[in-house]
């Protein structure tokens, strides 16, 4: 009898990925016209100081959108990054060169495994069966996308793609602006969820706008509280330099080998240049002189082996 594979039947959570897409896309529709369309856009003609409040509460929201927008597409198109096919660690590869005869062992399957070190300094095995190639340090096999990613934080259903080396940027940026939007949403939306009981006693407003309007203040303040908890999770995983999956992993460590300290380890993430920090962007310079955002090989605290 024929076995099931449930790591396969995992890869189905892809077509989920692209309902949540929907799913993002209506909550945007809702809380645009909650904030702009229904609340505070008619205010920009009352003049004085409810016009300029409405101004700059709908440039704020349309900035925060814009930036929000941009991050979310960078990390649903970009790749987290693959490992090249037949790929070697550098150091096997050297010793292959020069004859040594610490060459890569082979497995009952007849498949070469390569070691590396992983975060807490112990040697292990890097080769992924299922792929069949060689595994870098910090690379994980994803059970959704069914190929290995490098760097792998964990499979985003939200953006139907893997979170890795390539787009974490990309993804804390969205979890930043996605938060400061909706918390702003929710604050500039509550003096109209506050009338919204009156009107709806009195009958006064349309039915459609009273539920629009109460839609969209839950649903912010829903995300906004549940963000806040993923937004101080990954800032204290970046300050460390460790992976969602690398944290039980981090725990058995004495010390972590990729914790470079707080600026080095926010700058294998971001970058150098500053005046990119802020966007879903990489300057050609941080590409070529930070290897971590390549995802293949990573440095080291000093001291310990690599």
């Amino acid at each position: 009898m024929e076995f099931i594979n449930p790591f396969k039947l995992c890869s189905g959570l892809k077509f989920l990925g692209y309902f949540m897409i929907l799913l993002v896309f209506a909550i945007v529709a809702v809380s645009y016209d909650a904030v702009v369309v229904l609340t505070w856009g008619p205010k920009l003609l009352m003049g004085g100081f409810r016009s300029f409040l409405a101004f700059s509460i709908i440039i704020l929201f349309h900035v925060l959108l814009l930036l929000l927008s941009w991050s979310y597409f960078m990390v649903v198109l970009e790749d987290p990054g693959s490992v090249p096919a037949n790929w070697v660690l550098a150091s096997e590869a050297e010793n292959m060169e020069a004859g040594s005869s610490s060459l890569p062992e082979h497995g009952p399957t007849g498949d070469a495994t390569y070691s590396s070190l992983d975060g807490a300094g112990r040697r292990s095995t890097a080769y992924c069966r299922q792929c069949q190639n060689g595994k870098p340090p910090r690379c994980h096999h994803c059970s959704v996308c069914q190929r290995c990613v490098l760097k792998m934080d964990h499979h985003c259903i939200w953006v139907v793609n893997c979170v890795g080396a390539r787009n974490y940027k990309f993804f804390l940026l969205f979890l930043l602006y996605t938060f400061l939007e909706t918390t702003m949403d929710t604050l500039v939306l509550l003096p109209s969820f506050i009338k919204f009981f009156d009107e709806a006693k009195s009958h006064s407003g349309s039915p459609a706008n009273l539920v629009i309007l109460f839609l969209a203040f839950v649903l912010n303040l829903a995300f906004a509280l549940s963000l806040l908890c993923f937004v101080v999770m990954h800032a204290s995983l970046l300050m460390s330099n460790t992976t969602s999956i690398e944290v039980h992993e981090k725990r058995r460590a004495v010390q972590w080998m990729y914790d470079l300290g707080k600026k080095k380890n926010f700058e294998q993430v971001f970058g150098t240049k500053a005046a990119l920090w802020f966007f879903p962007l990489f300057s050609k310079e941080d590409l070529e002189k930070i290897p971590a955002l390549r995802g293949l090989e990573f440095p080291i605290r000093s001291g310990m082996e690599s």
